[in-house]
């Protein structure tokens, strides 16, 4: 008899489902997992036991509401620092590196759960089935980009602590700086996704609130260029506007404007290219300028840079295609725009304006 696998779905969809049995089915799940990795603990390690016991709290996401997912992760979580993490049959963590690898999972857990939730939410607001489909298509590409991101950075670092750890007393100290500088490396481009995915979440739930207050453009841009965190090969070149006032807008938010622009141009164009930086006050409003001389962008694919998890084709550069959508939300909520024009020679400039309410003392103080 040939298996009807929409009636499956359906079977374990959470709409069909109470609040009580979705707790139980997740809870049982859990642990009927650990107690498989538990039995053949010797064979796998207690390290990959942490991607199995990931990957059964991703099902549970798929499957059930926020609570339930919740309680898997944290459940899953306990679980693996009681039976797996040495010493087992404790809570207590007594080496530095299995202590960060916990905090980690736990962390990657519950960002996963309530990402998914939130896919979730968008999905049931759907009304028709071309924005269902539409919501599935989004919730998969989040998935599998979020993975390889998160993945990439973790595994960095597991590499460099394991290599510390097991050469302890071999490694020169150029080499040891050089694996801290790693995990310093991969530490930030996590919090940097996290970031971008908290920001789109506010964003979509549209309880996102500026905090206005005066700021140096110049003093800001300088800072996010020192605050890069990925060794990059390109120029970039900042030449401060000595006259620009002070202006009023969200510090935070427009930091990671700027750093989200940055990044763009150095994960897209070739070594040895230049990135240039302009900014400057023009008829009432701040203007930011990124342009650099990559090899720019095709002309049918500009109109869907700002689109959500949108990433040219053919690409090898990481990302989860969050970072251009993030500058759009950020500045139109500024009361601004922002638009992206290929250059005519090469290369591709994005244009940030808003409306600037400058400083009346500053002016003064110039005079």
């Amino acid at each position: 008899m040939p298996i009807n696998v929409p009636y499956l779905v359906k079977l374990v969809n959470a709409r069909t489902l109470g609040l009580r049995y979705q707790f139980l089915i997740s809870i049982a799940l859990v642990l009927i997992i650990s107690a498989t990795c538990y039995w053949g603990i010797h064979v796998i390690g207690y390290k990959t036991v942490a991607l199995i016991l990931l990957v059964t709290v991703s099902l549970v996401a798929m499957l059930f509401d926020i609570l339930p997912v919740l309680s898997a992760a944290i459940l899953s979580a306990l679980i693996w620092n009681f039976f797996f993490i040495p010493p087992v049959f404790t809570f207590h963590i007594t080496n530095a590196e299995d202590l960060l690898m916990f905090l980690l999972y736990f962390f990657i857990a519950l960002v996963h759960a309530v990402l998914t939730f939130k896919i979730r939410k968008e999905e049931a607001k759907a009304r028709d089935k071309e924005e269902q489909e539409n919501a599935i298509k989004l919730y998969n590409t989040l998935l599998n980009s979020l993975s390889h991101e998160l993945r990439t950075p973790i595994a960095t670092i597991i590499g460099a602590v394991d290599a510390l750890k097991e050469n302890k007393g071999e490694i020169s100290a150029n080499n040891q700086n050089e694996l801290l500088n790693q995990i310093d490396i991969a530490s930030i481009r996590l919090n940097t996704q996290v970031e971008n995915l908290l920001h789109m979440s506010r964003l979509d739930s549209g309880i996102l609130k500026l905090n206005l207050d005066w700021y140096d453009m110049n003093e800001l841009t300088n800072t996010v260029i020192q605050k890069i965190a990925i060794p990059y090969k390109q120029t970039i070149h900042f030449e401060p506007d000595e006259n620009l006032a002070l202006i009023k807008f969200d510090r935070g938010l427009m930091e990671q404007v700027l750093q989200n622009l940055l990044h763009n141009a150095i994960n897209y164009t070739p070594e040895n290219s230049t990135i240039n930086i302009f900014t400057h006050l023009k008829s009432g409003k701040c203007i930011i300028v990124v342009s650099d001389n990559g090899p720019g962008i095709p002309a049918g694919e500009i109109k869907y840079l700002f689109d959500k998890f949108y990433r040219l084709p053919q690409t090898k550069a990481g990302g989860n295609g969050l970072g251009l959508s993030i500058v759009k939300g950020i500045v139109e909520a500024h009361g601004g725009t922002v638009i992206a024009t290929n250059n005519q020679e090469a290369g591709v400039t994005f244009r940030v304006e808003f409306p600037a309410e400058v400083s009346h003392l500053n002016h003064l103080n110039d005079e």
